[in-house]
């Protein structure tokens, strides 16, 4: 990354992140766009910078970019200060990775006897439209005195048919989302992050990702998950914003808490697919499974991709009918996922599969009906749920002053 904005304080005068009051540099360009906009415009240049501020956190109605590094992170200090402050040089350092910038002082040119403030490795590379949405687990409110201030929409998932989940990979105090057309960058962004918290959060699992899943642009060819089906043909747009008000932003009329305001909910579910015999599954079979035809992409009886489907013409436990809104009263997700390889079990089977990422208003209203009514999938013999975890993400940072989750820990609270 390079590194045009004005000097940082000197190392010599601030050591490190903990020291109140360290400022970074000035807003990221283009910030009084995203607050108007919402952090819905895709950028000309793929290499370019997604603006940081917003009414709404970048990186959910944001076009979809190619890479993800997922983080859930859990809360290691009970000093409501510290964590305070660990927010607050999160912020700061997600502004300068996200403009282009190294964290601090950069990865050199520093005090030789201190470790510099960035890691480095993605010096000279373009920001890739990197984002960062940050979002806080049901056990954080356990925290700090934050139990009146949880969400009732902040519930425990409940056990859905079929879940082997792996509680190690599981839940999380926090959560970071970075997303970026560039894998490195991604990476980098987690890999500070994680730097910068050292001795106040520890990361408790995490997830790369690659091969967007779900496009949130609707002129984009839509994309394929790796059972070679075409996958979020139907989703939220980031341009559709009766729909982003209606299914994704929390609204104060709500009822709920007014940090929440402007939010939103993410489940994060790994989802592992059994690859070796859906491989020798016949093709009639597996576009019967998800009631699409495999080239196409197109429903059951038509003859085009985007064209309305006949549920009816689907066999009963076709995923697509099971998922579509009209059989879940209008039940309505944005989906952000990613596939996933982890190389191989130890019988020699590919561990791989999809990350599913979904924001919604209400999980009530969103996930919970969905995936329950999926219980019968025929889709269900070839996956199976693996980790899980539900975030509230909070609203945007509005502009300079502003820090990831001040709405929360403010006296505004």
């Amino acid at each position: 990354m390079t590194d045009t904005n004005p000097p940082s304080p000197s190392r010599r005068s601030l050591l490190g992140w903990g020291g109140a009051g360290l400022a970074l540099g000035a807003a990221t360009a283009g910030g009084a766009v995203a607050l108007a906009h919402g952090n819905d415009a895709a950028p000309a240049d793929p290499g370019a910078a997604v603006p940081f501020h917003g009414m709404h956190q970048a990186g959910i109605a944001t076009p979809v970019q190619d890479r993800l590094h997922f983080a859930a992170f859990d809360v290691t200090t009970d000093d409501r200060a510290q964590f305070v402050q660990l927010l607050k040089d999160w912020t700061q350092a997600a502004r300068r990775m996200t403009a282009g910038h190294p964290v601090g002082e950069g990865a050199y040119g520093g005090l030789p006897e201190a470790p510099p403030d960035d890691t480095g490795e993605a010096l000279g590379l373009r920001p890739s439209r990197l984002t960062l949405t940050i979002g806080f687990g049901p056990t954080l409110f356990e925290r700090f005195g934050l139990t009146d201030h949880r969400p009732e929409a902040l519930i425990d998932l409940p056990k859905f048919a079929g879940d082997n989940l792996d509680t190690a990979r599981s839940g999380g105090d926090l959560c970071v989302q970075a997303c970026a057309d560039d894998p490195q960058i991604a990476v980098h962004a987690i890999r500070n992050l994680a730097r910068i918290g050292f001795g106040k959060v520890v990361i408790r699992w995490s997830q790369l990702g690659f091969g967007k899943t779900s496009s949130t642009t609707p002129e984009a060819q839509t994309p394929r998950n790796l059972m070679g089906f075409k996958d979020g043909t139907r989703n939220i747009a980031g341009t559709e914003t009766d729909r982003l008000r209606k299914h994704v932003w929390v609204s104060e009329k709500d009822g709920g808490p007014s940090w929440m305001t402007g939010g939103s909910y993410l489940v994060a579910r790994r989802i592992r697919m059994h690859i070796e015999p859906w491989d020798r599954t016949s093709l009639q079979e597996q576009e019967d499974i998800f009631g699409r035809d495999k080239g196409e992409g197109a429903p059951v009886g038509k003859a085009k991709e985007r064209d309305e489907p006949f549920l009816k013409a689907m066999k009963p436990d076709a995923h697509v009918r099971l998922a579509h809104p009209d059989s879940n009263r209008g039940a309505t997700i944005l989906r952000r996922g990613y596939s996933f390889t982890d190389g191989t079990d130890r019988l020699g089977r590919l561990d791989a599969g999809l990350f599913f990422l979904a924001y919604q208003r209400d999980v009530r209203e969103g996930f919970i009906p969905i995936q329950r009514n999926l219980a019968t999938d025929a889709l269900n013999e070839y996956i199976q749920h693996v980790s899980s975890a539900l975030f509230a993400i909070p609203p945007g940072v509005r502009d300079k002053d502003d820090w990831w989750g001040r709405t929360l820990f403010s006296g505004e609270a």
